[in-house]
């Protein structure tokens, strides 16, 4: 058997001109048609080609590169300033410019509000373009790592007794500076402490910060158990790969045809205050009202859904009883008791009467219990019922009937038929930008930076199912050229 062997000395042409190192089939010339069609003014990107001062990279090429190298799953400003000098399609796309790592560091820095916008003017493009329409919309969240480590998050108390103990070595040092002459001979020492001292000037600093933020986060009601003192803006969050500092992102996706309408990175590391406040954010970029708002069983929150189906779109997100498969149905479960509109209370199974005693859970909750414990002890149920000394107890929401509807509007034939769909339509887009994408965990360290990141891969997940829908590269193209005539 023969083999192949290269030959380094082989002589070879390029081809003569940069636009024939990509055929017309090419993706990359997707992107490159996609940031051309974008509206940079409206995203907060300055153009100014007749700016005084050094000749800078044009802002529209930079966003070329950032978004292309996000498709490729490289997000480093190294890899991406590499790919300039070795990769024919980003050597298409930058025209044969190789702007170094720095500046693209500093492209990405400056313009993290503008990125955070693009996947909004990607979804306007679908909607021109046919492909949202806004009138189903499916809300989902995933856990996303932060570029920081678990072992760094800290509770409350931790930061005091450090800031403490560092305020105590500052006054030392500052005494022992003071004793020092600086013509003696341990000058060398005083430098050592100058050093010392502005080293845990600017720690006092950042634990300082630490707790203005803890005491922020206090007064709107949050009040976080621990802070990540290299990210203080995310939070520890438990997934299927453990407990790590993330960020929970938020993913609204339209029913037509699956593609990411919005997406926002949030603290919170439950879904429950998240439904109404992403389906507004959504309606915002569509322009429209949402026809049905659908979410699984983690954003089962009375109130909040309430928020959104009493503005009339319709709310099908199942309660935590329904969302179990095979719910246990117990005999002397809180819906086989009735209640009674008229007199406010509650009957059992056995025909006794549950009073109405006061608020529970800061007023949102109202507590029902039989007045007489002793007719719940002589009850033949006694032990199955309950076993409170104080007999048995009902707790109803301020919103049960509003949850009831919700429950009943989510048992309607349309509305599972809806609901069948929800779960092929928000985790096919993580699916892609976890795995193909490679974004499991952020390069960028803070909320915005977060949301900057994950609006260019959702946007990048769009521009894939894009090309799918209309059929190849040249037929999407036609239709960002369409766009901006």
């Amino acid at each position: 058997m023969a083999y192949r062997y290269g030959n380094r000395n082989q002589m070879a042409l390029l081809p003569r001109s940069i636009e024939d190192y990509v055929g017309p089939d090419d993706p990359v010339r997707v992107y490159d048609a996609f940031v051309d069609a974008l509206d940079l003014g409206k995203l907060g990107i300055e153009i100014n080609p007749r700016k005084v001062g050094n000749t800078e990279y044009d802002p529209k090429t930079m966003l070329k590169l950032v978004v292309y190298g996000y498709s490729y799953g490289w997000k480093g400003s190294r890899k991406l300033e590499r790919a300039t000098h070795h990769n024919v399609s980003f050597i298409w796309l930058m025209g044969g410019l190789a702007p170094d790592h720095k500046t693209i560091a500093e492209f990405r820095r400056k313009n993290k509000n503008a990125l955070k916008e693009v996947i909004k003017q990607c979804a306007r493009m679908c909607i021109e373009l046919d492909l949202i329409d806004g009138n189903v919309l499916f809300v989902d969240g995933t856990k996303i790592r932060a570029n920081a480590s678990r072992g760094k998050n800290y509770t409350k108390q931790h930061y005091e007794k450090h800031l403490a103990e560092v305020d105590k070595r500052i006054e030392e040092l500052l005494e022992e500076c003071d004793r020092i002459d600086e013509e003696e001979r341990e000058q060398g020492s005083l430098v050592k402490m100058e050093k010392e001292l502005a080293e845990n000037e600017g720690y006092r600093t950042r634990i300082r910060e630490m707790l203005s933020r803890f005491k922020e986060e206090e007064e709107k009601g949050k009040a976080p158990k621990t802070l990540n003192q290299t990210d203080p803006e995310s939070a520890l969050m438990r997934s299927v790969q453990g407990s790590h500092a993330s960020y929970n992102i938020q993913s609204v996706v339209d029913d037509k045809h699956g593609l990411i309408v919005q997406v926002d990175a949030v603290s919170d590391s439950t879904d429950v205050n998240q439904f109404a406040n992403q389906i507004t954010q959504a309606e915002a970029v569509t322009g429209k009202e949402c026809e049905v708002g659908c979410a699984d069983a983690g954003y089962a929150d009375t109130e909040e859904l309430e928020k959104i189906d009493r503005r009339g779109t319709k709310v099908v997100v199942p309660s935590q009883q329904q969302a179990l498969h095979n719910p246990e149905e117990k005999p002397f479960h809180k819906n086989k008791f009735v209640y009674n509109t008229e007199h406010d209370c509650y009957f059992c199974p056995e025909g006794h009467k549950l009073t109405y005693k006061g608020k529970e859970d800061g007023g949102k909750k109202l507590a029902y219990r039989i007045p007489d414990a002793d007719i719940c002890k002589k009850c033949r149920h006694y032990g199955e019922c309950t076993n409170s000394q104080s007999g048995r107890k009902i707790v109803r929401l301020l919103q049960e009937e509003i949850k009831e509807k919700l429950e009943r509007q989510y048992e309607q034939p349309e509305s599972q038929e809806i609901y069948a769909r929800r779960k092929a339509r928000v985790e096919h887009p993580f699916g892609h930008i976890k795995r193909n994408l490679g974004i499991t965990n952020f390069l960028l360290r803070g909320r915005e930076s977060a949301q900057a990141e994950i609006s260019i891969g959702a946007t990048c997940f769009n521009i894939a199912r894009m090309i799918t829908l209309f059929g190849g590269v040249k037929e999407i193209i036609g239709q960002f050229l369409a766009l901006q005539s």
